[in-house]
This record gives C-alpha cells, sequence and structure tokens, in this order.
C-alpha cells in the first residue's frame, strides 16, 4: 500500500506532493498575510497621530480664556471640528467626534476587527449603564437625554428598558443583554453595594473582550492588553475599597480576574492590608508601584484616590505604547491609537469643563491623564 502511495507514476502521488506543498506555503505565509491586513491602517494611524496626550499640548489648551478660544485652538489642529457654545454641547461634539474615529478605524481595517471595535464601544459605553442603574436603584429619575450619550444602539435600547421597568425587573431586563448572574446577585442584595455592582458589570466588559476574535498572530497582543486592563481595574477597586473602609472579605469580592502582574492570591493578600498607602506599598515588586509610590504625597494632601487613578490611566497609555511597540506589524498601533484618542478626548472634556467654571489651570491639570514616563 505504501508503495503504490509513494510510486511516481501514480497519480494519488503527485496529489499528496501538491496538498503538501500547499499547507506549508499556507503556514509559512499566513503570518505575512497578516501583516500585509495591518500595513495600510497602522500606517494611517500612525501618520494621524494623537496630538493632545502629551503635556506640552495640553498646557497651551488649558490656558484657553474662554471656551471660544478652546474651540479654535483644537479646531485649528488636525482634524477636528468640534460645534457647540456650552460645555455640554462642546463635549457631545467630542463624543461625536470619537464615535467617527472608530467608525474610520472600522473602515480602514480587516472586517476580522469589527468585534474587536464592537466590544471597545460597549466598554466605553458602560459607565452609562452604571449611572443609570444607580439611580434606578436609588429611585431617582433618569432623563431621556441620556440616550443621546449611547454610542450604540444595543446600549440606547439597554438603557430605555432601564427607564421603563420597575426595580425588581432589572435582572430580567440585565440578564437579557448578556450580563452574568453575578450581577444580579449584587443587585439583589439590601442594601445594594454599588462598589459590588461596579465590579459585576467590569467582569462582563471584561468576558466581552476576552471572547472576541482577533486576526491570527494578534492574539498575544489582546491578551496584554486585556490583562493589563484588568491589574489596573482591580487596584482601582482595591483602592477605592480601602479608602472607603471595606473589610476583608468584601475586598475580595472586588477581583475581576487574574491579571497580568497581579495574580488571584496576590489580589488576595493585598485585600488584607488596612490602608491605601499599604495597598500601594503591597505593590513593589510590580510596574504599578512606582507611579503610585510617587503620587502618595499628593493624595496624602487631597485626600482623593482620583490622583491615584489618574496615575494608573498614565501607566495604562504607557503600557498600550509598549504593545503598540512589541507588535508593530499587527494590532498594536490599532490598539494605542484607539486608547490613546479615547483618552485625548476625555482630555480635551475636562479641560472644557475646567475652562467653563473658571478653573484655575493647574486644578485642571490635576485631572488630566498624559502618558507615565
Amino acid at each position: 500500500m505504501l508503495e503504490w502511495i509513494l510510486d511516481p507514476y501514480n497519480l494519488f502521488f503527485w496529489i499528496l506532493v501538491s496538498s503538501i506543498i500547499v499547507v506549508i506555503i499556507g503556514l509559512i505565509f499566513r503570518p505575512f498575510l497578516t501583516h500585509v491586513k495591518f500595513a495600510y491602517p497602522n500606517a494611517l494611524f500612525e501618520a494621524m497621530g494623537n496630538p493632545y496626550i502629551t503635556d506640552k499640548e495640553l498646557s497651551s489648551i488649558v490656558e484657553s480664556k474662554n471656551l471660544d478660544t478652546f474651540k479654535e485652538t483644537i479646531n485649528s489642529i488636525k482634524d477636528y471640528n468640534v460645534a457647540g457654545e456650552d460645555t455640554y454641547s462642546l463635549q457631545k461634539s467630542l463624543d461625536d467626534t470619537f464615535i467617527e474615529t472608530v467608525e474610520m478605524m472600522r473602515n480602514n481595517s480587516s472586517k476580522k476587527l469589527n468585534d474587536f471595535f464592537d466590544a471597545y464601544l460597549e466598554r466605553v459605553d458602560i459607565y452609562l449603564v452604571k449611572n443609570q442603574l444607580k439611580k434606578k436603584i436609588e429611585g431617582k429619575v433618569i432623563e431621556e437625554g441620556i440616550l443621546d450619550e449611547a454610542v450604540l444602539p444595543s446600549t440606547k435600547e439597554l438603557l430605555q428598558k432601564v427607564m421603563d421597568v420597575e426595580k425588581g425587573e432589572l435582572s430580567t431586563i440585565l440578564k437579557d443583554y448578556g450580563f452574568e448572574q453575578e450581577l444580579m446577585d449584587a443587585l439583589s442584595d439590601e442594601p445594594v453595594d454599588f462598589l459590588t455592582v461596579d465590579t459585576a458589570i467590569d467582569k462582563h466588559v471584561i468576558n466581552r473582550f476576552q471572547q472576541v476574535k482577533v486576526p491570527y498572530k494578534c492574539e498575544q497582543a489582546t491578551n496584554n492588553f486585556i490583562k493589563i486592563m484588568i491589574d489596573i481595574r482591580n487596584i482601582k477597586n482595591l483602592l477605592r475599597a480601602k479608602q472607603l473602609g471595606y473589610d476583608v472579605e468584601s475586598c475580595k469580592k472586588l477581583s475581576i480576574g487574574e491579571g497580568r502582574e497581579i495574580a488571584s492570591w496576590k489580589f488576595n493578600e493585598m485585600t488584607e492590608v488596612d490602608s491605601v498607602s499599604q495597598v500601594i506599598s503591597s505593590l513593589e515588586g510590580t510596574s504599578y508601584y512606582d507611579v503610585l509610590k510617587d503620587s502618595i504625597e499628593q493624595y496624602n494632601k487631597e485626600d482623593s484616590v482620583q490622583i491615584l487613578e489618574t496615575a494608573l490611566d498614565g501607566l495604562f497609555l504607557k503600557r498600550v505604547r509598549d504593545i503598540s511597540m512589541q507588535s508593530y506589524i499587527s494590532i498594536g498601533p490599532t490598539i494605542r491609537f484607539l486608547v490613546s484618542k479615547e483618552f485625548e478626548l476625555k482630555n480635551l472634556k475636562i479641560i472644557a469643563k475646567g475652562v467653563d467654571e473658571n478653573l484655575p489651570s493647574d486644578i485642571i491639570k490635576n485631572f488630566l491623564v498624559t502618558e507615565a514616563a
């Protein structure tokens, strides 16, 4: 039988050889084909850049005398066309810019990234879901205008249903939209612990990202991105919990998974300390320690974990830059451009609000996120 298969005068022999050659060529060229798919979009995103995530550019905008000056400054650079006469309309225009940016990226990228872009937009929308759930639980009125702030049609639909149902029906609605049982359990507690609700929703976001299928040779970069998000969210949750005086068992419930540098056992160990400063000390040996240590003095002055969260966001930008450099011929630059644009627009929204309220530039700068050194 084997002699018959390997007989060069047999047609089956040449079919077998041809099949093997095709498979080998496919294995050799598959990574190359992935790189080809990213060549144009990555070049485009690199050329466009993100001008408003460094201290130099942001400092000049912070000094804007009024909203008209602010608007003229940012519209004079790159492709901004922000409109509006008040803070709300300007911020809404900036939100619209982000949506347009994502759609531009989607149109210039492989269709295999569509699910990744959708997951990212869900992540951006999730703060609306959190806020409106809290309002519903507290019996506050949810304004109709909130629907216009949602990016995805599915988020608008969910928010509308949250507005229309009674508090006791929330779990059914959320389950229909794919949220996990953990969120339902958190909503059934009396009183409802909003930090636990936030954690359950954050887990949903991470689960959504982990389910996303990305092109070949993009898995490692995407996984690193997700793991860093998990680390930073876990640290933020624990900092806020210690600020609010949560006990150890309550803190342990705030983990959204195992990250890149903070394993589950490490997170549990960190929950056993008593204060915010001790949480920071327990991070020694990780890349998160130095940036938080450098911010502890300002935290002690203002007694606000927002200072520490802003520092972590700056480190997040730096880690995303590292991912971009490590995966520069695949999905890396795409992730960096997307994340940088999101923070760029957040910074501009903060500045617009600060300028309109005549806040000193130093105070505004404290809330801006720039890439860590």
